[in-house]
């Protein structure tokens, strides 16, 4: 999982980096040679657009760089944390959910992905089997008992 989104980022930080180096400049000097920049929408627009790549390099930069001091040691074999599949059963409906607990940039709502900083991320984190997380809305508060946990010590490496 750690290493799938530090691929993702990569990606995405080449791709930048080529716009930034390559794609950009050759705009730019072909606004350059157009004439007055004063009143020159194509040289404005690249000026913004380098600007823009410029900043998500340095989000991006960041990100990884966290990514990389994250120590996957220190993640409980028992409790829900980063990576972990959770079953839960909704104590007052009896409706059964799962979650996948990822990071920010992983999330993808349609296979039940969750951020550990979102409210259901943040009830379920450090939750043991039986346990129940109380997941507070602003109108009511559910209670989600854990019934089933995968950590990401469980997963196999084709899982994640």
């Amino acid at each position: 999982m750690i290493e799938e989104l530090k691929q993702k980022l990569g990606d995405e930080v080449e791709k930048l980096q080529f716009e930034l180096n390559v794609t950009l400049p050759n705009e730019i000097r072909k606004a350059v040679e157009m004439g007055d920049l004063r009143e020159n929408s194509e040289y404005k627009a690249a000026l913004e657009r380098q600007q823009f790549v410029q900043a998500r390099l340095g989000q991006l930069r960041e990100r990884l760089s966290k990514l990389s001091s994250i120590d996957v040691t220190q993640i409980p074999h028992d409790k829900v944390g980063l990576g972990s599949t959770v079953h839960v059963r909704d104590e007052k409906s009896g409706l059964k959910e799962t979650y996948h607990l990822v990071f920010g940039d992983a999330v993808d709502f349609e296979e039940g992905h969750v951020t550990m900083s979102s409210p259901i991320g943040r009830a379920l984190l450090g939750k043991s089997v039986g346990e129940i997380a109380y997941l507070k809305l602003p109108a009511l508060t559910r209670q989600l008992k854990v019934t089933e946990l995968k950590t990401i010590h469980d997963l196999r490496t084709d899982d994640l």
